[in-house]
């Protein structure tokens, strides 16, 4: 079946720009201090012959994607940078016509092809996950969207159903979603405002007292206490070492503590998050059990555990039933495809963590598996900034997260944003703990790169 809307891409170029943090990102066992940013613009065309651009971005962010100890930080990165330039080659050597979702996943496979060579190229002494390789790809896939929208009029949300799509979900996901398509799962306009997540950091600042000269001056807060005061916060992701007990309940307890103090009554919400650092779900199941019995005011307020343990599903098969009898417990980093969405229902994990990084056409795939089998999903940030984070955004206020959508490249790589902000304020900054919408208008993912004063 041909649809006139479906397109194919033309050309697709990348660019490069490092960001500089404000203040260090400690999650898990690293630390980023700088981080390459990764644009793409691609120029599409459909069946009728009417051409249009579309944008992406996304930090290649290797300590997330590629943790790995025994390939340098600079080598991991270069062949990730690598893997964006080839799959740009491979999506513009594509020449059917096709829908966006299509396109990723006729060249999905292709994408772990070229993940393979740069690790062989590059000679490096582990291959490159291809968790990396996604969120190398990624930018490219985010750009294919947009342009789709953008060539054919349309917000690309709305071309997400029968009229635009030559299959339905079945040809994905498999017999039992006939006649469905992703239209049915999400919503039919942006949320006006959505809860916003601010990321307490392992290595954050909580309380003003502890701020000193060593601190940036720049206007904005140092701590956790002035944070909530200025945006209104009132849900809270807490990173945890996940190897020091004491250390993570008493985190938890001066993080909840601190936040009801300076919200004085306003109801509150937490996630914790250790990626993968717990050896075993033993831990969590002792963490949460200690913090019901020591602070059942904060447990109560726990939505829930985000990778507490290592993202190869298939090494111990841990059993996370013993953890979501307690509290949900969501997977994130070992979330690469459909097949790892089945292995971790069969290892009752409760939910999914979408990340844009992970490919805009995967997540909406998850999204209707997740949402046809009851699995809750969440969306998470790679420390967006740019118009990443405005994609995003987007994404959570089109679906049904659990309760709302992280964003903390305000807290970490304010000085990125700025072209975008001036044109997105409210998404750049935050206000009574939530995000505004409002600015995400037009075609496409609704950027406004007309009015958005840079040249990708």
């Amino acid at each position: 079946m041909s649809l006139t809307s479906d397109t194919r891409v033309l050309s697709a170029q990348s660019h490069i720009k490092q960001a500089v943090a404000r203040t260090p990102l400690k999650f898990g066992a690293v630390v980023v201090e700088t981080c390459p940013f990764c644009e793409v613009k691609v120029e599409v065309e459909n069946r009728e012959g009417r051409k249009a651009e579309g944008y992406g971005g996304i930090f290649l962010m290797d300590l997330w994607a590629f943790p790995d100890p025994s390939v340098s930080h600079q080598r991991k990165n270069e062949a990730m940078q690598e893997v964006t330039r080839r799959f740009c080659r491979k999506v513009t050597e594509y020449t059917k016509f096709s829908h966006p979702i299509d396109i990723f996943w006729s060249l999905r496979e292709e994408l772990k092809r070229i993940g393979e060579e740069v690790s062989k190229d590059k000679k490096l002494d582990k291959n490159l996950p291809f968790l990396a390789s996604l969120v190398s790809a990624s930018p490219i896939d985010a750009a294919i969207h947009d342009g789709f929208g953008k060539v054919n009029e349309i917000d690309t949300y709305k071309g997400y159903g029968k009229e635009f799509m030559e299959h339905d979900l079945s040809y994905y996901l498999g017999k039992k979603f006939k006649g469905k398509y992703i239209s049915n799962y999400i919503r039919e306009d942006y949320l006006s405002e959505i809860p916003v997540f601010h990321l307490v950091g392992g290595g954050d600042k909580l309380r003003e007292s502890e701020v000193d000269r060593a601190d940036p001056q720049d206007g904005l807060p140092n701590s956790l206490d002035k944070w909530i005061r200025r945006d209104g916060l009132f849900c809270l992701k807490i990173k945890l070492k996940g190897t020091d007990l004491s250390w993570d309940l008493t985190r938890i307890e001066e993080v909840a503590s601190i936040a009801h103090e300076v919200q004085k009554g306003k109801e509150l919400f937490f996630s914790i998050d250790t990626n993968e650092q717990c050896k075993s779900p033993d831990y969590v199941v002792e963490l949460l059990s200690k913090l019901k019995e020591d602070y059942p005011q904060y447990f109560k307020k726990l939505l829930y555990i985000e990778q507490p343990t290592e993202r190869d599903l298939t090494h111990h098969r841990f059993d996370m039933s013993d953890i979501s009898k307690l509290k949900p417990v969501i997977v994130d980093e070992s979330l690469t495809g459909i097949e790892e969405f089945e292995l971790a229902m069969e290892l009752n994990w409760s939910g999914i963590a979408l990340k844009t990084c992970k490919c805009h056409s995967e997540n909406l795939l998850f999204v209707a598996k997740a949402s046809e089998e009851g699995v809750s999903y969440s969306v998470q940030d790679l420390t967006n900034p740019h118009i990443a984070l405005i994609h995003s955004v987007g994404l959570a206020a089109r679906t049904y997260p659990v309760k709302g959508v992280e964003a903390n490249s305000c807290q970490f790589f304010p000085e990125a944003s700025k072209e975008e902000a001036e044109v997105h304020p409210k998404i750049f900054r935050r206000e009574d703990g939530m995000i505004s919408t409002q600015s995400i208008k037009g075609d496409g993912f609704g950027y406004q790169m007309e009015k958005i004063r840079k040249e990708i």
